[in-house]
């Protein structure tokens, strides 16, 4: 379905009949994915006394609890009330749902015996373009970072030069396949979510921080229009669900 549309002042053409979805379904698995030292997610029918809300148990439907943490099991968007002391809604933050994105593949540096993604690898993998939203795929890329267990892994994480590049860019939406952009075990400094957020000055309400997506290695770095789902939850951070189109030549 080869679709024509007008995005600020471009002319673009994208195949709705061609998602590229690049999020990881939260599931009730001890393989679902996971971080920041909590248990597995759990979804399991109400029960009332021997009643329990299944069809397989006699029910007439299936009525389910999600026991999880948005943070820790699965594809998530935040906004800056994630770090700061007023709370705010990822839900009233994002208004937007479709953007311009670029996706970059990154190799991760070794500094200190960290992996890391520097402002001068990014500088390499972005040039001039501008984009809104920027989708990091990190390398290796294997199938395993939908079932990885990343609690006390220490990470791949962005310096902060990096999230600062970011936002003085003008990249609004950031996308990465890994728990957080800021190192595991940081005693609190959260130094690259402060930078894109620029939590010391005016703080980007509007801008948002995606984690634990997926790029497949089948799709090709470049541009893409991003439709950035996420659930209706007043919440600093929410399920989400972001889609790719690639865009074509007219």
């Amino acid at each position: 379905m080869q679709t024509k549309i007008q995005y600020n002042s471009r002319k673009l053409q994208i195949n709705l009949a061609q998602p590229i979805d690049i999020s990881i379904a939260i599931q009730a698995s001890e393989n679902n994915v996971n971080a920041w030292y909590i248990g597995a997610p759990k979804i399991e029918p109400v029960k009332d006394g021997d009643r329990v809300a299944s069809v397989k148990s006699g029910a007439s439907i299936n009525f389910n609890n999600i026991y999880f943490n948005p943070h820790a099991h699965g594809t998530h968007t935040e906004c800056a009330g994630h770090i700061t002391e007023k709370v705010h809604s990822v839900n009233q933050s994002l208004k937007q749902f479709f953007f311009l994105a670029e996706v970059i593949t990154v190799p991760p540096e070794f500094v200190n015996g960290d992996s890391v993604i520097s402002k001068k690898q990014l500088q390499f993998a972005l040039g001039n373009k501008k984009r809104e939203a920027v989708v990091i795929r990190t390398l290796p890329n294997t199938t395993d970072k939908l079932s990885r267990q990343y609690s006390n892994t220490n990470p791949t994480y962005l310096l902060e030069e990096a999230a600062l590049y970011l936002r003085e860019k003008g990249v609004k939406h950031l996308l990465i396949d890994l728990p957080s952009i800021d190192k595991e075990k940081d005693e609190g400094e959260l130094l690259a979510h402060k930078a894109f957020w620029n939590i010391n000055g005016k703080v980007r309400m509007d801008a948002t921080i995606t984690e634990f997506i997926f790029v497949p290695n089948h799709v090709e770095d470049g541009e893409y229009f991003l439709n950035l789902q996420i659930a209706p939850f007043e919440n600093d951070a929410t399920p989400s669900k972001p889609i790719l189109y690639k865009v074509e030549a007219l």
